[in-house]
């Protein structure tokens, strides 16, 4: 499970513009934020550097 939805609305970023900064379609993003589809490890190193994050506040440890 990942915590991409929270980051972003902690940060009031839409994922429209998260699709754009990493290039990938708007329906994968919100596959990632609605834990339907986890990004790559490659993918969640991306998105930690475009929302200027660490890769650990992007996971939650709990439901791993």
């Amino acid at each position: 499970m990942n915590r991409i939805k929270e980051v972003l609305e902690d940060k009031g970023i839409k994922q429209t513009w998260l699709s754009e900064k990493i290039g990938k379609s708007y329906p994968v993003v919100n596959a990632y934020v609605q834990n339907r589809r986890q990004p790559s490890l490659e993918m969640l190193f991306e998105i930690a550097r475009v929302l200027e994050v660490k890769v650990k506040d992007l996971i939650n440890e709990d439901k791993i």
